[in-house]
């Protein structure tokens, strides 16, 4: 069974950080999709807030994962993902039904939000490559 990857902001590979853009070239493309929520702007990334009654959608690229479990371990620690500290995380990677630009279904791992929002302002298009 294959693992994907729903992103949507710094780990896009146009976007990534050379910090972390050799995991990211890691990943196979699969195709435009998006998931029913809302996209905030947070300084220098943006922050997903999953919301199935939300008037509308984050907009992103799913990938496949390799078989290589570093490659998700690095994108955890990028996304100070820490599976037994969810508490403390800045990120939590969930798993979530997102809707491919075919319109097929796909479960996919995406990184959400798991902070305060303060001030961030919503990006209306979903998209935060429009910024």
């Amino acid at each position: 069974m294959s693992n994907y990857l729903f992103l949507y902001g710094t780990l896009l590979p146009h976007l990534a950080p050379s910090v972390i853009a050799p995991a990211v070239a890691r990943l196979r493309r699969v195709g435009e999709a998006s998931v029913r929520g809302a996209l905030y702007h947070l300084g220098g990334f943006p922050g997903a807030i999953l919301d199935e009654g939300a008037d509308g959608n984050i907009h992103g690229t799913v990938f496949e994962l390799p078989a290589d479990d570093g490659v998700l371990d690095a994108l955890d620690e990028y996304e100070d993902f820490d599976p037994n500290n969810l508490r403390d995380s800045q990120f939590v990677r969930r798993l979530q039904p997102v809707t491919l630009a075919t319109g097929e279904e796909l479960r996919c791992w995406i990184y959400v939000y798991n902070r305060e929002l303060g001030s961030a302002a919503r990006i209306p298009s979903g998209r935060f490559s429009e910024l």
